[in-house]
């Protein structure tokens, strides 16, 4: 299992997603946090008001005062749960049913001395119970106040306040949610014009705009260069086999005056010299600049028709649905010379039907020819696309056919593939770039 998507969309996303769900985390747990401790507070205000009135019922000599305290008992008796104890040296005074707790220790010299005011101090109790504690002095000894409520005065109203805070932190976070995958798309939006940059490269456009952001800016510079540079090359070897080709052609005429007499030889010469004519004429209109755009449905009904009537003898039906609107960005003899020895072997080796198609696949246009006949084993495929390879000797042909078209595929940049028909038999398609409609 792929735990990282692929995707740099899916990557932002997923870290996005996953820093909002901490800091709400984060930020509910200290929004709870703030809200106990307020709650906490209040308690411990209220409790300390207690305190204080207990203390008015303590006398200087440590005596406490009963009257006092009945008269005080409608404001101590708070609710079910809420204690208090007032206990000293002489006499120990509690509400019905005070729970047991464990003093905080000796209470501070200067509040047994009366040299200092005494502050109440938190006390641990048995479980739900808060309570607040302090020591008075008194002439016999000090004397030490307990006020303790139910916890749950602090859990109820912190509990009360958990549902619209989860309520609201979800609906942030879903707000924050839709405002992460707004910013991923229009921040993602250059990535995507880059792409479709490179996309009409590939169909013939001069480069790239450099107009990006900053941080896209040098790779849309290094993307025109390398294209340049590739242009530069592709130049050069092309001008290479022009200068050869032209250099071969005053030595094939030479031996055309000396073969004439010989048909079978002066037709062999009579190729290579049409061949050499070709290069020569592709190279020159490459070096003028001129744009190669063939419609590819007529070019194949021509070459379907031609082959269907030098291959009449076998009975082979050969088939052809191309859209008229598809344009290939392939020289018009280039395409015949590909696609004619694609469907010419396709037809030798055929038992009965040739279907010739062609549909646009991932920016490019992909030709498929496909054939009813034994097909080539996986093994050999490769081989058969080799320069000069026959893998069945009985047949007509000289083994070129196949990698012509493999290398002329490469040269306008697809690639050839040799493939199991889907009724038996074998789907030779190329892949070639978009031409513009003209």
């Amino acid at each position: 299992m792929r735990l990282i998507p692929r995707s740099i969309h899916g990557r932002m996303l997923g870290l996005s997603l996953l820093a909002t769900l901490v800091a709400l985390v984060v930020a509910g747990a200290a929004i709870a946090g703030v809200l106990q401790r307020f709650v906490t507070q209040g308690l411990d205000q209220r409790l300390d008001a207690e305190l204080s009135l207990l203390a008015g019922a303590v006398g200087g000599d440590g005596r406490i005062d009963r009257v006092r305290l009945t008269r005080l008992r409608g404001l101590l008796d708070a609710g079910p749960g809420w204690q208090w104890q007032i206990s000293g040296p002489v006499q120990t005074v509690s509400s019905a049913e005070f729970p047991t707790l464990r003093t905080p220790g000796p209470a501070p010299r200067d509040a047994l001395r009366g040299e200092g005011e005494a502050r109440p101090q938190p006390l641990e109790g048995r479980d739900g119970i808060h309570a607040r504690q302090i020591s008075i002095a008194t002439d016999a000894g000090p004397v030490v106040l307990t006020a303790a409520a139910p916890r749950d005065v602090v859990a109820r109203p912190i509990q009360a306040a958990v549902v619209p805070l989860l309520a609201t932190l979800g609906i942030l976070g879903i707000l924050l949610g839709i405002a992460t995958l707004v910013q991923l798309r229009i921040g993602l939006r250059p990535l995507r014009a880059l792409r479709d940059g490179v996309a009409a490269m590939r169909r013939g456009a001069a480069g790239v705009s450099e107009a990006q952001p900053d941080e896209l800016r040098p790779l849309a510079i290094e993307l025109n260069a390398l294209a340049r540079d590739n242009a530069a090359a592709l130049a050069t070897a092309r001008a290479s086999a022009a200068n050869l080709a032209h250099a071969l052609k005053t030595p094939v005429a030479t031996l055309a005056l000396t073969m004439r007499d010989d048909p079978a030889q002066a037709a062999q010469l009579a190729r290579i010299d049409a061949t050499i004519r070709h290069h020569l004429a592709r190279a020159r209109n490459i070096a003028g600049g001129h744009a190669s755009s063939t419609a590819l449905a007529p070019a194949i009904a021509d070459l379907v028709s031609t082959i269907r009537r030098l291959r009449m003898e076998r009975g082979v039906v050969i088939d052809a649905a191309i859209d008229p609107e598809l344009h290939v960005a392939v020289d018009a003899a280039d395409l015949d010379e590909m696609a004619g020895n694609l469907i010419d072997n396709a037809a030798r080796h055929a038992r009965t039907t040739v279907r010739v198609a062609a549909r646009v696949d991932q920016g490019m246009i992909r030709l498929s020819i496909v054939d009813d006949g034994p097909g080539i084993a996986l093994a050999d495929r490769q081989r058969a696309t080799d320069a000069g390879v026959r893998l069945d000797e009985r047949e007509d042909g000289d083994g070129f056919g196949l990698a012509i078209a493999r290398e002329l595929a490469a040269l306008y940049g697809g690639v050839l593939v040799l493939d199991d028909a889907a009724g038996g038999g074998l789907c030779a398609s190329v892949t070639l770039p978009i031409g513009a409609a003209v």
